[in-house]
């Protein structure tokens, strides 16, 4: 997959639970840890709005993009 969820990183450098952080979003903390073990397909622009601002951070934190062959574009 192509995107990679860093919440756990996010999480352990904020020194915070992902139980704390499902009580402050208000989301389950059984689809906060969907998210964070990349399980889901698609994430709300008002979720990832509350995580980011509760953990002080910005989306690029704890989403990132990988490409599924970066050789390509080295070759280009």
């Amino acid at each position: 997959m192509p995107i990679i969820i860093r919440l756990d990183r996010v999480l352990a450098d904020k020194k915070m639970k992902l139980n704390d952080l499902a009580d402050k979003v208000g989301i389950s903390n059984v689809n906060l840890s969907n998210l964070k073990t990349g399980k889901v397909k698609a994430i709300r622009f008002s979720t990832l709005e509350a995580i980011c601002e509760i953990l002080d951070c910005q989306p690029g934190d704890i989403l990132e993009f990988v490409p599924a062959d970066s050789d390509s574009c080295e070759n280009d």
